[in-house]
């Protein structure tokens, strides 16, 4: 979908085992399919329906998300950093699309 556009933020860790403040946006519209256009005809729903956050590839969070979220979902969340690595979050559209952002943790 085109203007979709993840943000990440994410607090440096200063050691092994520290704890960092994840902050994460996505600009999409999120269309519920509930609501009609000005024909009367039904919008067909489009939203991000999963949002998961991976370090060094094990799972650290995995949401689903249903039609009646906002527009521009956003998750905040503490996670801990057990090692220098990489974090990556994705999100999943219903159309298909997929989108991902990292960041790097190192001490």
């Amino acid at each position: 979908m085109e203007g979709v556009r993840p943000r990440v933020r994410v607090d440096r860790a200063t050691e092994a085992g520290a704890t960092v403040e994840v902050k994460t946006l996505i600009s999409h519209p999120m269309e519920s399919g509930q609501r009609r256009d000005g024909d009367g005809n039904t919008i067909p729903r489009q939203i991000i329906n999963r949002f998961t956050a991976e370090f060094n590839g094990e799972m650290v969070i995995d949401v689903t998300i249903e039609p009646a979220v906002s527009t521009n979902p956003y998750f905040e969340f503490d996670a801990t950093v057990p090692e220098p690595g990489t974090f990556t979050f994705t999100w999943y559209d219903d159309d298909g699309d997929v989108y991902t952002e990292t960041n790097e943790q190192s001490f």
